[in-house]
C-alpha cells in the first residue's frame, strides 16, 4: 500500500514539471500587438535638431505650482513661441496656429486632405520644473544654456519634455518642406504647464471636444527604449497604453491630548503611528492577470532568464514568490499595485504637548485595476479597528487610473514598429506609466493614447530626470525626430 503510495507521488510530480516546463516553454514569445512597414521619410540631421533643442533650453519657461506662469511671467513662453515660428518655417507655413483661450498652451492643426480620417494627435509641453538652489554647479552642462557636451544637449528640459516638442516639430518642418500632404489631418498640442497638473492640456481637450474632434490616436510622453529593460537586463522598447490614477486622504487621529508630563499609553500621535505602519503593512493587492501588466511580462518573456521566466508562467504556484520579489523594489512594487505613500505629518504645536488631533497625508497612486473607491475601502477596512482614526473623503481633483488603450489595430503597430526600429529590433511591450501626463486628458476624446518617445535611454539618462545633469543625447534627437515622422507618414496610410 506504501509503495503505491510513493508511485503515486511520483506521478504526480512527474506531471506537475511536466506542466511547469510546458507552461514555461510555451510562455510569451510572440510580440503583442501588431506591425507594419514603415514608410521612407526626410533626412532629418540629428546635429541640427540637437542644436535647435539647446536653443529651446534657453528659455526658462519654469513653473512651480498651478497658475503659473503667473500674470507678467509669460516672457520665455512667447518668446519660445516666437523662436519656433522662426525656427520652422515650413512647418508655420503648412499649419494653423492657435494659442488656447486663457493659456499658453500652442495647438496646431494640419489640416489633411480627407476629411473622413480621424485626426492625429501628437502631445509635448514647453514647461519644466525648476534646479533645486545651489545644485547648479553639479551639473556638467549649465542647466539653462543647452551645452553640447560629449555628445550630449544637457538642460532642463532636455529629456522632459522638449526634446520631444522639438522631435515633432523637425519632423513636420521636414515633411512639409519635402512637399508631404497628409491626407489625415495632425493636431499638434503643447502643453504649457504640465509639470503642474497641465490645466492648458485640460483646456485644449476640452476645445477640441466642443469641435467634435475625435483623434484616431493620442501620443504623448511617458515611455521610450529602455537600455537595458529592469525587467530583462537587455534593451527593450516600451509604450505607455496607461497611467496610474491619483488620490490623496487625509487619515485623522482623536485623542485626550494634555500635558506631556502624563502620557497614555495611546496617545493621538501613537494611534496614528499603528495606522500608518498597518497601512503599510497591508499594501493594496497585486494583479498579474490583467492588461498592461501581463502583457508586458509576456512581451517581455522572451529575454528573461530561465528561472524568471518559469515563475512568471506557473504563477499557479510560484504567485507568492513572484509577487514579493517586485514588491521589494520600489519601482516594481509601482508596477503592480496601487501605491501607498504617507507624505505629510501633523500633530502638536509645542514639544511639551500632547495634540488632540494628529493627521497623516497619505498619496495613492492608482492602478488601473483599482478604483478611487476601493482605495478608500482599503484604508478604511485596515485602520477600521484602531481606536479614534477617522479617514476622509478624497480631496476634489481625485483622479481614477486611466483606461488600458488596446494593443490592436494599426495605431499601437505603428507605434511599436517605430521602437522596434529605433531599438535595433529590441522587443516592445506595453506599459504603465506610474507618473502623471497631459495624456491623461486625451482620454476624453479618445480611447487610444500611448506615451511614448522614440529614443533609447539608459538608466544615467534617467538619472537626470527632474535632477541634476538633465540631458538627452545627439542621436536620440535624430531617432526622435525621425520616428515622428515615420507616425505621421505611417498613421496617413492607413484608415
Amino acid at each position: 500500500m506504501f509503495k503505491k503510495f510513493l508511485m503515486g507521488l511520483a506521478a504526480l510530480l512527474v506531471l506537475i514539471v511536466a506542466v511547469v516546463l510546458y507552461r514555461t516553454f510555451t510562455y510569451g514569445g510572440a510580440p503583442v500587438g501588431g506591425r507594419v512597414e514603415l514608410p521612407d521619410v526626410p533626412a532629418i540631421s540629428a546635429d541640427v535638431a540637437a542644436e535647435h533643442l539647446s536653443e529651446a533650453i534657453q528659455f526658462r519657461t519654469i513653473t512651480l505650482s498651478g497658475g503659473d506662469p503667473r500674470p507678467g511671467q509669460e516672457g520665455p513662453w512667447l518668446e519660445l513661441h516666437d523662436w519656433l515660428e522662426v525656427t520652422y518655417p515650413a512647418a508655420h507655413a503648412a499649419m494653423t496656429k492657435e494659442i488656447v483661450p486663457g493659456t499658453l498652451t500652442l495647438l496646431y492643426t494640419w489640416q489633411g486632405s480627407d476629411p473622413s480620417l480621424q485626426p492625429l494627435l501628437l502631445m509635448a509641453h514647453q514647461d519644466v520644473v525648476p534646479v533645486n538652489i545651489g545644485t547648479e554647479g553639479d551639473w556638467t552642462g549649465a542647466p539653462f544654456k543647452g551645452d553640447i557636451i560629449d555628445g550630449y544637449v544637457y538642460g532642463r528640459g532636455a529629456l522632459d519634455d522638449k526634446s520631444n516638442l522639438i522631435g515633432i516639430m523637425e519632423a513636420v518642418d521636414a515633411l512639409a518642406a519635402s512637399g508631404f500632404q497628409p491626407k489625415r489631418t495632425v493636431i499638434l498640442q503643447f502643453g504649457h504647464d504640465e509639470e503642474v497638473l497641465g490645466s492648458g492640456a485640460e483646456k485644449s481637450i476640452a476645445l477640441l471636444k466642443s469641435r467634435g474632434i475625435e483623434p484616431v490616436m493620442a501620443v504623448d510622453e511617458g515611455f521610450a527604449i529602455l537600455d537595458p529593460s529592469p525587467l530583462t537586463g537587455a534593451k527593450m522598447g516600451m509604450i505607455g497604453v496607461s497611467e496610474k490614477g491619483y488620490v490623496t486622504l487625509q487619515v485623522t487621529s482623536l485623542g485626550a491630548g494634555g500635558h506631556s508630563s502624563m502620557p497614555p499609553r495611546d496617545s493621538a500621535n501613537v494611534q496614528l503611528g499603528k495606522a500608518i505602519v498597518a497601512l503599510d503593512e497591508n499594501q493594496m493587492p497585486a494583479d498579474f492577470s490583467k492588461p498592461p501588466v501581463s502583457d508586458l511580462l509576456l512581451a517581455s518573456a522572451a529575454d528573461m532568464p530561465f528561472m524568471q521566466k518559469m515563475a512568471l508562467a506557473n504563477m499557479w504556484l510560484f504567485g507568492g514568490m513572484v509577487e514579493k520579489s517586485f514588491s521589494a523594489t520600489p519601482a516594481g512594487n509601482a508596477m503592480v499595485r496601487t501605491t501607498t505613500a504617507p507624505t505629510m505629518l501633523a500633530g502638536s504645536a509645542k514639544e511639551n504637548v500632547l495634540p488632540q488631533r494628529s493627521t497623516a497625508i497619505v498619496n495613492f497612486r492608482v492602478h488601473p485595476n483599482d478604483t478611487v473607491a476601493d482605495v478608500v475601502d482599503h484604508v478604511k477596512q485596515v485602520t477600521g479597528d484602531i481606536e479614534g482614526i477617522q479617514v476622509s473623503a478624497p480631496e476634489e481633483g481625485s483622479g481614477e487610473a486611466s483606461p488600458v488603450s488596446p494593443t490592436d489595430g494599426r495605431p499601437y503597430a505603428v507605434l511599436a514598429s517605430v521602437a522596434e526600429a529605433a531599438g535595433d529590433g529590441a522587443p516592445v511591450a506595453p506599459a504603465l506609466v506610474i507618473g502623471a501626463t497631459d495624456g491623461r486628458y486625451a482620454t476624453a476624446i479618445t480611447p487610444r493614447v500611448y506615451r511614448f518617445s522614440p529614443a533609447v535611454i539608459t538608466p544615467v539618462d534617467l538619472t537626470g530626470f527632474h535632477g541634476t545633469n538633465e540631458r538627452m543625447s545627439v542621436e536620440n534627437m535624430g531617432r526622435i525626430s525621425n520616428g515622428f515622422a515615420q507616425i505621421i507618414v505611417a498613421m496617413d496610410q492607413g484608415d
